[in-house]
């Protein structure tokens, strides 16, 4: 481990080998941090916190405060975040409220001044722009992108492979494999690029665009649509999701 001389940290504090901490950073009795992971100087990290192995932690950041609820009563509470993520300057993420947890997967790159609030939950390789903001039990997919300067509602779920553009404003769950922007959000298509960035076949692309097209763009009830798009398309496991998605949705989706 290398902990410089000014770092405070507390003997109940669990850091695993190879463990950085930089200069005037904090790290409370509770937590506990995996190996080669870095933390970078004047970050404070509290709470019953655990991070992953090889991560990195940029200065300033807050990770495991109280949740800004005012209904917070002081009650053990959680954040746990996983393996090779990237937090970048000043990106604050509070504790669960209430119960439970707040939630990071591994390989995601949370840029500076993000802010993730109590009891979401992130997946894998999920990219948050500078300044983007989760409100409280935010659930967002795998290899969603969220721009720069957005802002999500609470109890919204954001889908995977979607891209939401910068300064968006989203009250509605955004159906996964989309393209969303606005204020308030609405849908552009479905994200294009980003599959054929990661190579989904061109047979899974296609069945996309049909079920989108049924869905969304049909004149056909939303139920209706949902049933014709599962019946018609629902062998291709991402056009399930697609329907599932949408059809389990309780904010309603952007359209």
């Amino acid at each position: 481990m290398k902990i410089h001389s000014t770092a405070i940290i507390n003997p109940g504090a669990n850091l695993g080998e190879g463990v950085e901490v930089g200069p005037y950073s904090i790290i409370g009795s509770e937590v506990k941090i995996g190996k080669n992971t870095v933390i970078g100087p004047h970050v404070v990290i509290e709470g019953a916190t655990e991070i992953g192995e090889g991560c990195n932690i940029y200065q300033f950041c807050s990770i495991g405060a109280p949740p800004q609820d005012l209904k917070f009563g002081g009650e053990k509470t959680y954040v746990v975040i996983g393996n090779f993520n990237i937090i970048r300057e000043f990106v604050t993420i509070n504790r669960a409220t209430g119960s439970g947890v707040t939630f990071i997967g591994d390989h995601n790159m949370i840029m500076a001044y993000a802010h993730v609030a109590h009891n979401c939950k992130i997946g894998h390789y999920v990219v948050m722009a500078n300044a983007a903001t989760l409100a409280g039990y935010v659930n967002v997919e795998d290899h969603a992108m969220i721009g720069g300067l957005s802002g999500i509602h609470q109890f919204t779920n954001i889908g995977a492979h979607c891209i939401i553009g910068g300064a968006s404003a989203v009250v509605q769950d955004v159906p996964p494999y989309t393209m969303a922007a606005g204020n308030h959000a609405k849908l552009f298509g479905l994200n294009l690029i980003g599959l054929k960035r990661r190579n989904f076949p061109e047979e899974t692309i296609k069945a996309l665009k049909k079920a989108y097209q049924i869905i969304f763009r049909s004149q056909l009830l939303l139920e209706e649509a949902l049933q014709k798009a599962q019946d018609e398309l629902g062998n291709i496991p991402e056009v399930e999701h697609f329907v599932r998605f949408i059809r389990e949705s309780k904010r309603g989706t952007c359209r």
